[in-house]
């Protein structure tokens, strides 16, 4: 069988995507707390997030958001990464109430709606090692809020995901996310 340059790029992407998603659950974690949810789209859900995203765009006048969603309709597809950011000592064993959020205490964040300092650092350890996978297999990619904002606004994640990122994948002759407008 005979595959071509834009079918075994496609494929490679979306493998390492997988494989992102993984590294995403496996990172470290505070408290021990697996939190960690992913998404993996392509096809007509990357379409519908996007346009979603241009729909951001005009309505608030926030060019970035229809730049990324451009970004985004030039990759393979794209990886989600969220958090549910209770905070950690309503979910852990131990009473920790560290106060890195700014709000004292657990229980008064989680009366705020406050993201948990701890969760939203486990998702950054988790976008990091995603990230690195697909360096590791010299993939293009990016971190955008953009697309995970959109993808919360759109119920993708379940309720108490509350911070999102999504990572674009592109195999292109060229970086599509440089000499970006």
């Amino acid at each position: 069988m005979v595959y071509t340059s834009d079918e075994s790029e496609k494929d490679a992407a979306t493998r390492v995507a997988m494989l992102m998603s993984a590294a995403a659950r496996t990172a470290p974690k505070s408290c021990g707390v697996d939190a960690i949810k992913t998404l993996v789209l392509d096809g007509e859900d990357k379409g519908k997030l996007t346009a979603f995203m241009k729909e951001l765009g005009k309505a608030d006048g926030k060019a970035y958001f229809i730049r990324d969603a451009g970004n985004i309709d030039d990759c393979h597809c794209i990886v989600l990464v969220g958090v549910n950011s209770e905070p950690r000592g309503w979910a852990s064993p131990w009473s920790l109430d560290c106060g890195l959020c700014g709000t004292g205490n657990c229980a008064e964040s989680g009366k705020n709606g406050d993201p948990c300092a701890m969760a939203v650092t486990d998702l950054g350890i988790a976008l990091g090692s995603a990230a690195g996978v697909a360096m590791d297999h010299r993939i293009d990619n990016r971190i955008l809020y953009t697309a995970g904002f959109a993808a919360m606004k759109l119920g993708l994640f379940p309720e108490k995901v509350k911070v999102c990122f999504g990572i674009g994948l592109a195999t292109k002759g060229k970086n599509v996310f440089f000499d970006r407008p």
